[in-house]
């Protein structure tokens, strides 16, 4: 899987911890857009700061799995509508 930060957007707190969890490379933004599924992260600001690219749908399914287990919630999950191009879009519960 690959991953990028975008350019402008202030990482979120619990970064460290998808960083810590999940084996990701880090890429360009346009390399890591061109992977058939994308996970959105956002930010304490509401903002998509990273973006997880996968190939295939078991690692999308794993990286899914482990930002659940991190907390996090996918804003997502009971749609089957692309956001921003993302698959999945992650963030603390609110």
């Amino acid at each position: 899987m690959k991953t990028t930060l975008l350019e402008g957007k202030k990482p979120a707190k619990f970064d460290k911890h998808i960083i810590g969890n999940l084996l990701l490379n880090v890429d360009t933004p346009d390399e890591v857009r061109k992977e058939k599924l994308l996970i959105g992260v956002r930010n304490e600001d509401g903002e998509i700061y990273r973006l997880i690219g996968a190939t295939k749908h078991n690692s999308f399914m794993n990286a899914v799995e482990e930002l659940f287990d991190l907390g996090l919630t996918d804003e997502l999950q009971d749609s089957d509508d692309i956001v921003d191009g993302c698959d999945a879009i992650f963030s603390e519960p609110q």
